[in-house]
């Protein structure tokens, strides 16, 4: 792409050809004067590298500095090419997913909300095949780079490139993960003319946000089913990617796109045993943070966490606040509780979420059925969903890696063992049984130790969308 500016020179009276290039993450603008910088971006979008002898600017105003830049200048940013597909086997797609996609096509930056299960890889995928331009698709962790890689060679016929898992191997169409992209993205930010922010609401991080500042490309499309986050930065989406240029609530789908579902609530109360230890440990660490108070006011948990790298006291009480968190993560009753589950639907395929690996751990050993953790290897984790798939394990269990975006096959009841888990993670976790299935309906049981945290933060779920409608309660006192 050739623009072309000129600015005639305070020293000489002579003209020069503005230069806008593209090096390490950042636009460099040469031969281009303070005066000029001044009046036509006024808001101080450039910064004067003294070191270089240039202006610079992060890559993700490329697009601003093209507006702006109406006379013309020498454009040597894009390394982009196009893509041609030998094959194009995408399903029809339904009026909602059209629409987000017409939303989009407007200005061609910006994030689509849409529940779990509601097609969201179809709608970018069918951007991609417009499009047809040099593309990069982040995920947030490896299961899930995979699975796009796969979409991508179904759809297209196209074996996309991968730069992650240890791999680094760049193509026209490339997966990658939010670790890598970030890591990556002060090269890579220049060789693809869209990106494609899955399960968006990550990008906000702070590291994480470097694979958006770094990437020049002018076409951003965000996907989420929860693009709120508890520390607020949900708002740096429109800077970072675009606006949310459509949102599908999940009552307007559930019952039709997506299957109708229950949750239930099962409160489970702690041992004797477990009480005692539990009354224990929580009246050490009240005490230890009433006596810290009354030396300092707003003495926090954040700073008992900084004081004990270096007081025993403060890592003591560290210690008890785990302890605690353990007793209500791995109460004997909630194992009591899923065998029932498991007896009530059996032949049934049931996925079980835990608050933590070994809780995981010992609900694969007591039950005999495949845990998936963080560490699992590739061909692992494959055998085990590929045999969850075939009825080969009835149940699977998982901490965390199952949350967002990969595909479990067709499970209609899932296990939430614990209630320490966001409202996000929640309702990623409820879209895992909510791909429609015949009328089958899905039902989410929420296991909660009663009378500690997890009871408490089981209620703010509750104002969620997905979790606003409690079916039953159960209660193991009735």
């Amino acid at each position: 792409m050739k623009l072309s500016v000129s600015y005639q020179s305070s020293e000489n009276g002579s003209y020069q050809t503005g230069i806008l290039s593209f090096e390490e993450g950042t636009l460099c603008l040469r031969n281009i004067s303070h005066g000029f910088i001044g009046k036509t971006f006024p808001s101080g979008l450039w910064q004067w590298d003294g070191r270089s002898g240039y202006w610079r600017t992060d890559a993700l105003h490329y697009n601003k500095v093209l507006e702006r830049l109406k006379q013309k200048i020498e454009d040597k940013v894009p390394s982009w090419k196009g893509v041609s597909f030998s094959r194009i086997d995408l399903p029809e797609l339904r009026p909602e997913q059209t629409e987000a996609v017409n939303q989009w096509n407007k200005q061609k930056r910006g994030v689509i909300v849409m529940p779990t299960g509601t097609g969201k890889t179809e709608i970018a995928l069918s951007m991609m095949s417009a499009l047809e331009c040099a593309t990069l698709i982040i995920a947030p962790v490896r299961d899930l780079m995979y699975q796009w890689h796969r979409r991508i060679d179904l759809a297209f016929g196209f074996d996309a490139g991968i730069v992650g898992d240890g791999q680094c191997d760049v193509r026209a169409i490339t997966v990658t993960t939010y670790d890598s992209a970030a890591i990556h993205m002060n090269k890579l930010g220049n060789q693809f003319q869209l990106v494609i922010f899955d399960e968006c609401h990550h990008l906000p991080g702070k590291f994480f946000r470097e694979a958006a500042l770094m990437s020049a490309a002018p076409f951003r499309l965000g996907l989420t089913a929860t693009p709120k986050r508890s520390d607020g930065k949900h708002d740096d989406l429109s800077h970072l990617i675009g606006p949310i240029l459509y949102h599908l609530p999940l009552s307007k789908v559930k019952g039709k796109t997506l299957a109708d579902y229950d949750i239930v609530r099962i409160g489970v109360r702690l041992s004797s045993k477990e009480q005692t230890r539990y009354d224990y440990l929580c009246h050490q660490i009240r005490q230890f943070m009433i006596a810290k108070r009354k030396e300092k006011s707003d003495y926090s948990w954040k700073n008992l966490l900084a004081d004990s790298g270096t007081d025993p006291a403060s890592r003591s009480v560290q210690k008890a606040f785990y302890a605690k968190q353990a007793i209500e993560d791995r109460a004997d009753e909630k194992l009591r509780v899923l065998e029932d589950i498991f007896r009530l639907h059996f032949g049934s395929r049931i996925i079980v979420f835990t608050g933590s690996n070994a809780m995981a751990r010992a609900v694969s050993l007591r039950f005999c059925i495949p845990c998936i953790l963080s560490h699992c290897k590739k061909e692992e984790r494959k055998d085990i969903l590929e045999g969850f798939s075939k009825g080969k394990y009835p149940a699977i269990v998982a901490n965390r890696v199952l949350d967002e975006g990969v595909d479990v096959p067709s499970a209609k009841v899932a296990v939430v063992l614990g209630g320490l888990g966001s409202a996000r993670q929640a309702v990623q976790r409820l879209g895992r049984v909510l791909r429609k299935k015949g009328n089958q309906r899905a039902v989410l049981y929420e296991v909660v130790c009663q009378s500690t945290r997890e009871e408490n933060t089981s209620r703010r779920r509750r104002r969620s969308e997905a979790y606003s409608k409690v079916k039953r309660k159960f209660n193991p006192d009735n």
